[in-house]
């Protein structure tokens, strides 16, 4: 896939940019295995960095292809310097590239035809924002595969009573179903970070998901309540519930914030709009 124009001059991370490039092609190839993308799909990756595990998509979709047919996806990238290299590597009608930042890109423009497969190595820095931003088109992706820090995936899977659930647990499980995949050791990037990451797929829960009546509320509920995570719920909400409301809503007063399930949450957020 490389051609003889192709940059060969090594990319410098950028601290600004959180990139620490993935060079182990073993969890490069597990990725691509948990991926399994196919041709007719439509697979947006976020930051693809120096294109290693870009090219390896293509190549597993290209095994999927009609004989002289080849896979095409698309690339939002920030850096300007990466952008130039895969310019440079991919011939338009195989890889589009966004040059953009992937906290303000419009997804949608990509999902005309097709729900997205959105995948990606995340930035550690800003991670949760874009966890947050792609929530907004949660009707129009498929699923999504990403590498993470670790305690941030152990965070995003945590379920009631575990002391690594908070706010971002609930706020996804509610739109998601969280599946850890693996770990992958620093070792397997370069610059090598300080942390471990981990494998995170989010596939929506579609209609089958809890809707608040209001979920502007319910985000306000679940982050008050983690706010003040040491509290009891009766103490940490009790600006939005009344002491007496608890057992009719059938939750345990003296619970706290990491205990309570997404539906139970959603409870107190649908009686705080009834009420």
């Amino acid at each position: 896939m490389r051609d003889a124009n192709t940059p060969t001059a090594p990319h410098r991370a950028r601290k600004r940019f959180g990139q620490n490039f993935l060079v182990d092609r073993h969890y490069i190839q597990r990725i691509v295995d948990a991926i399994d993308p196919r041709p007719e799909q439509r697979i947006v990756e976020i930051g693809p960095g120096q294109a290693a595990l870009t090219r390896e998509l293509l190549a597993a979709m290209d095994a999927h292809c009609a004989t002289g047919q080849a896979a095409s996806l698309d690339v939002v990238e920030i850096d300007r310097d990466l952008v130039a290299r895969l310019t440079n590597e991919f011939p338009a009608d195989r890889l589009r590239v966004h040059e953009a930042d992937a906290l303000e890109f419009d997804f949608a423009t990509l999902a005309a035809d097709a729900k997205l497969r959105v995948v990606g190595n995340l930035p550690y820095n800003i991670s949760t924002p874009i966890l947050f931003r792609l929530c907004e088109f949660e009707d129009r992706i498929s699923d999504m595969t990403f590498m993470l820090q670790k305690e941030v995936v152990d965070r995003m899977a945590a379920r009631e009573g575990s002391g690594e659930r908070g706010r971002l647990s609930v706020m996804l499980q509610y739109r998601y179903r969280v599946e850890k995949c693996f770990d992958v050791p620093p070792g397997a990037f370069r610059p090598i970070p300080a942390v471990d990451s981990s494998i995170v797929r989010l596939t929506p829960l579609g209609i089958e998901r809890l809707r608040p009546k209001d979920e502007a509320r319910f985000a306000q509920i679940v982050t008050a309540a983690f706010t003040q995570r040491r509290k009891m719920i009766r103490k940490s909400l009790a600006a939005w519930v009344n002491a007496d409301t608890w057992a009719s809503i059938g939750i345990e007063p003296t619970a706290r914030a990491e205990d309570l399930s997404t539906a139970q949450f959603v409870a107190i957020s649908d009686w705080r709009e009834e009420s």
